[in-house]
């Protein structure tokens, strides 16, 4: 759930006056100009063949927020039929490499978009990149950003990048489908091991840890618009322009619903008789990889946090059943 606390950080630099969500990502990120995007077509003998084109407009820093960047976790097929990322060493959303995000964000420039900037919902990479947008702007690496003006002030004394070696013990387990279908079993490997490090790659989209605790701390901070125990991170008008519909009636492309709209990092709800589950209109919500996730709920001044480790999250329905019976048990 690294995303929202980007959005947020991103947001502190916002009201400082020092971007307009209207700017192209090229004026504070260089590379970013002259992009392109993927295109598809058959041949007369029915032969798929992969070019690009030049992109009609620039990425918005809006444009970031919301995802209508045309990035991906995958990017369209180059001219082999691959997917783009694939050379760059940039597949997959949280990818194991020794360079940094400035590197990152570079060699993610270099690849065709998907689609035109703003005309598609589609998930990807797209606060990776404006996690980097913070780094630039402010001068500091992100993650010294989040805990000098997100953790700090909030008092999120165990979030970060990766867990010390002190706490090791408390990292949780993450888990895994067994491959016969019979259950979980512990997983090993990358996944569950890279947290005990800090990495090269410092993501605005993926990778931070921490604690529900501390989590449930950022979220209150938001249903209490902008400020929790004395600690003001964003004014009031700032956290109302993050948590309204900013997508309208443009398309999406997987994990979003035409019952959600989309703000400034967080997907909104419409209304219970468009999703089909409780909640209220206006409530703001999203996710994690391994089955985490929170809400917000400024009219019933509710928060949810909702833990689990297990990766993929596949059909599992905990999460929602946390979150219907917490509104069941609302009463007068």
């Amino acid at each position: 759930m690294t995303k929202a606390i980007t959005g947020v950080a991103a947001m502190i630099l916002y009201e400082e006056g020092r971007f307009s969500l209207n700017d192209p990502v090229s004026k504070y990120l260089p590379e970013f100009k002259n992009l392109r995007v993927g295109r598809e077509s058959t041949d007369s003998m029915g032969k798929h063949m992969y070019y690009s084109v030049p992109a009609e407009r620039p990425i918005l820093v809006r444009d970031l927020f919301r995802h209508t960047s045309g990035l991906d976790y995958m990017g369209p097929k180059d001219e082999t039929g691959d997917p783009a990322y694939k050379k760059l060493e940039i597949l997959g959303g949280a990818p194991d490499v020794k360079f940094d995000l400035a590197e990152f964000t570079k060699r993610l420039a270099t690849a065709p978009l998907n689609d035109e900037p703003g005309t598609k919902w589609r998930y990807g990479y797209s606060i990776d990149v404006l996690g980097r947008l913070v780094e630039v702007i402010s001068g500091k690496p992100l993650d010294e950003f989040f805990q000098e003006r997100i953790y700090g002030p909030l008092g999120m004394k165990d979030s970060g990048f990766f867990v010390p070696e002190s706490n090791w013990s408390r990292l949780a387990v993450l888990q895994s489908p067994k491959r016969d279908g019979g259950g979980i079993e512990p997983s090993k490997g990358f996944a569950q091991d890279h947290y005990k490090y800090k990495p090269s790659l410092v993501l605005g989209g993926a990778g931070s840890v921490g604690t529900l605790d501390d989590y449930a701390r950022f979220v209150s901070m938001l249903l209490n618009d902008g400020q929790l125990d004395g600690a003001r991170l964003l004014g009031r008008k700032t956290v109302e322009l993050m948590r309204v519909d900013h997508l309208g009636s443009l398309p999406r492309a997987s994990l979003l619903t035409d019952s959600e709209g989309f703000g400034l990092t967080f997907a909104i709800n419409l209304g219970p008789g468009k999703t089909g589950a409780p909640g209220s209109e206006g409530e703001y919500r999203w996710g994690g990889a391994a089955g985490t996730s929170f809400w917000i709920d400024p009219k019933e001044h509710m928060i949810g946090v909702f833990l689990i480790n297990v990766l993929p999250p596949t059909n599992i329905p905990a999460g929602d059943q946390f979150k219907r019976m917490a509104y069941e048990a609302l009463v007068d």
